[in-house]
């Protein structure tokens, strides 16, 4: 299996990729790592690759052109035009959906897995439409980046592949391991395989980000963000962060503080 993450920081994973069984399992070639540096597909001389969010607000977000162009150079076109084939791109962001075991071993079935590490206040959300198949978030916690999230995939990932922990039913029989049904159905057929600012959200996921430039490969940024009017802004932003969370985590909405206005807003997403 192959891990290409893109990042500012390659070498926080020096350290990581050299100890135990991830260090073991890429000398014996069952698993291949690479570090790609977001800063070497820039094109000015301050090797820029964040700009500041449309519609205001505080800290810098990823630009779109940067990891597009990194993608591009693995060979991965947009995911509406990606022929289809046993790989994942993946955004590592606090908004993404939860990072468990059986999201592992989902992974583990595929020949290919891209981490792109989020930054900053998060990456432009047009990387996301354009090319991510999945939205992954580790824990109901803040980081400074998705580095430490990507190290935590690819561990809990490449040990879920046939041969890497040495005893082969190893990876079947510990916390948050396969049902019943699944070691049935998958472990007894194939010895060793793995089964099958405007911040205050309240209990909410965070609302989808974008910087310049206004259209990127034919997506344009939000009109209401560049309009100038805050009270429209902070309405937009709370509803998409509304869906954000009812999508990807609906499980927040229990104890998220909601108002009336909230609460219609999510019974039309519902009926919709």
């Amino acid at each position: 299996m192959r891990f290409d993450i893109l990042t500012i920081f390659p070498d926080f994973f020096t350290s990581v990729f050299s100890h135990g069984v991830l260090r073991r399992a890429i000398a014996q070639g069952q698993v291949s790592v690479a570090c790609h540096d977001l800063r070497d597909f820039t094109h000015d001389r301050h090797r820029t690759v964040d700009d500041r969010p449309f519609g205001g607000g505080e800290g810098m977000v990823l630009k779109p052109e940067p990891i597009t162009e990194a993608l591009e150079s693995l060979g991965l076109a947009a995911k509406g035009s990606r022929d289809p084939q046993p790989e994942a791109v993946v955004l590592l962001s606090a908004q993404g959906m939860k990072f468990t075991q059986r999201v592992a071993r989902d992974l583990a079935r595929m020949e290919r897995l891209v981490l792109i590490c989020g930054r900053y206040e998060g990456v432009d959300e047009r990387v996301n439409e354009l090319h991510c198949d999945l939205e992954l978030s580790i824990g109901d916690y803040v980081l400074s980046g998705g580095e430490l999230g990507a190290a935590v995939i690819v561990d809990a990932t490449m040990r879920l592949l046939p041969g890497v922990l040495g005893n082969e039913a190893s990876s079947a029989f510990e916390s948050f391991g396969p049902t019943h049904e699944e070691l049935h159905g998958q472990f007894s057929q194939e010895a060793g395989a793995p089964p099958l600012s405007m911040h205050g959200a309240g209990g909410l996921l965070d609302y989808p980000h974008y910087t310049r430039p206004a259209e990127f490969r034919g997506l344009a940024v939000p009109d209401v963000l560049a309009g100038g009017n805050h009270d429209q802004i902070r309405r937009w932003r709370r509803e998409r962060a509304l869906e954000k969370t009812l999508r990807n985590r609906p499980d927040l909405l229990e104890a998220a503080e909601l108002s009336d206005e909230d609460r219609r807003f999510l019974r039309q997403l519902q009926k919709g």
